[in-house]
């Protein structure tokens, strides 16, 4: 591979925007320089490409998607979805173990890590999934190639609840490996829907949802996790935060590197509340439910003031038909990769977030959290995944310029204000302005100590 020059960009990172370039070799960022290189010190070899202005950040790193393979793979595929990804301008994601079957031994776990060196253009690692009864299986996880340990402590799709007090005080008590954690009171939850089915019969309508699966179904299995960790030093990473109450449970008075219990805020409960139900019904029905304005107000101060530690997606893909029906029969979940960082990137247009601060919670903080090896910045040493950015360029989404498998987004009919221009992944110009080079997959992520 020929060294690649970036430059006449404006580079996003560690806290600072300025204007600079970026010389790849192989799959390492060489070199980070200011302002504009000397061309004459870079021979001819050299493939140059001009930025024409716009942003460089590192590529974005999602904590939490469900690709859906193997057994689920009507909704999406790691093929399909990780290309979604790097459209996207994300580069490296960690995928969730409810698929059919569970990835809950090893033998399951890599399999999909193979299947994902097939088939994937994102870098990519795999939770391993808890049961009442796998704790064995789950100590066996080597750290240095496995991004952490997932538990269900609320039912979504897939039967991988885990509803065994002692079960969890094993879990919590003897993995060292990060636990990423999906916390909802599945009891609480199904005596709101027996009062719902009561009320309203079979036709609830999907404005129920946030009340079905309520703040106080949220907040008492957080709690509890958070107790629970606390009484081990487990280190844990509460998923998908829904509610302002949630928020006292964590810290902002100490660095990243040193918390034990982190959080997660993703797009949906960034960007929706629970007036959009009227509008967009099936479509914004997630597993914990979009709540109220107020919910979302606290969610993004909480992303400003380090309570809340990075920002994903928990991108779920359903078919269209699974979603298109009634609330009762109708999944839990939604496509986000491809509009993730442009959604964001609304954000700061709003004056909600800087761009400093989107690439720190989707960038740098995902890195630093999980111990990601070398990714997460754009350092001369780390691997070359980089975005580039149009910061004016936006597109509408619409049906045909949509690349998930299930062929539907929540976001159908918006007007993005930026677009995705280019997405290296490991020196690789994999993604150029809507074309793909598929010919050099993604790598296995690797943690340090």
């Amino acid at each position: 591979m020929a060294k690649t020059l970036i430059h006449h960009i404006n580079i996003v990172n560690e806290g600072e925007k300025f204007a600079g370039y970026v010389l790849i070799n192989n799959d390492l960022i060489e070199e980070v320089g200011r302002g504009n290189p000397d061309m004459t010190l870079f021979p001819s070899t050299t493939e140059k490409v001009d930025g024409q202005g716009c942003w460089l950040f590192p590529g974005a790193i999602d904590d939490q998607v469900h690709f859906r393979e193997p057994g689920l793979t009507q909704k999406g595929e790691i093929y399909t979805e990780a290309k979604a990804a790097i459209a996207g301008g994300i580069t490296s994601f960690m995928e969730m173990p409810n698929t059919k079957p569970s990835a809950v031994t090893i033998d399951l776990l890599e399999e999909k890590y193979s299947r994902a060196a097939e088939c994937s253009l994102a870098n990519y690692s795999f939770y391993m999934g808890t049961t009442n009864n796998n704790l064995s299986e789950v100590l066996r996880v080597d750290a240095s190639k496995v991004c952490g340990v997932k538990i269900f402590l609320g039912s979504s799709t897939g039967d991988m609840l885990v509803d065994n007090p002692n079960a969890l005080e094993g879990i919590f008590k003897e993995c060292k490996q990060i636990i990423a954690l999906h916390c909802e009171d599945d009891a609480m939850i199904k005596q709101n829907l027996e009062k719902a089915k009561l009320q309203f019969g079979q036709h609830i309508s999907f404005e129920q949802h946030p009340i079905i699966r309520s703040e106080e179904a949220c907040y008492r299995s957080s709690s509890l996790a958070v107790e629970r960790a606390e009484k081990y030093g487990t280190r844990i990473h509460v998923l998908h935060i829904s509610t302002a109450r949630e928020l006292s449970l964590f810290r902002n008075d100490i660095s990243l590197k040193e918390k034990k219990i982190t959080a997660e805020a993703c797009i949906h409960h960034l960007w929706f509340t629970d007036a959009d139900y009227a509008e967009k019904g099936p479509w914004i029905k997630w597993n914990p439910a979009v709540k109220t304005l107020a919910d979302r107000t606290a969610i993004r101060a909480a992303v400003l003031d380090n309570r809340i530690d990075v920002i994903a997606t928990d991108h779920a893909p359903h078919t269209y038909n699974e979603k298109n029906g009634d609330y009762l029969n109708c999944p839990s979940g939604g496509p986000l990769v491809q509009h993730a960082l442009p959604a964001m990137l609304d954000l700061f247009h709003q004056g909600v977030f800087s761009l400093q601060e989107i690439v720190y919670k989707m960038c740098h903080a995902p890195a630093e959290l999980f111990r990601i090896a070398k990714r997460g910045y754009i350092k001369p040493g780390y691997f070359a995944d980089l975005v580039l950015v149009n910061p004016t360029g936006g597109i509408r989404v619409e049906k045909n310029n949509l690349l998930y498998k299930c062929a539907w987004s929540p976001f159908e009919g918006h007007q993005f204000k930026t677009k995705i221009d280019k997405t290296w992944v490991n020196g690789n110009l994999v993604y150029d302005q809507g074309h793909f080079n598929e010919e050099i997959k993604g790598q296995r992520l690797l943690f340090e100590a």
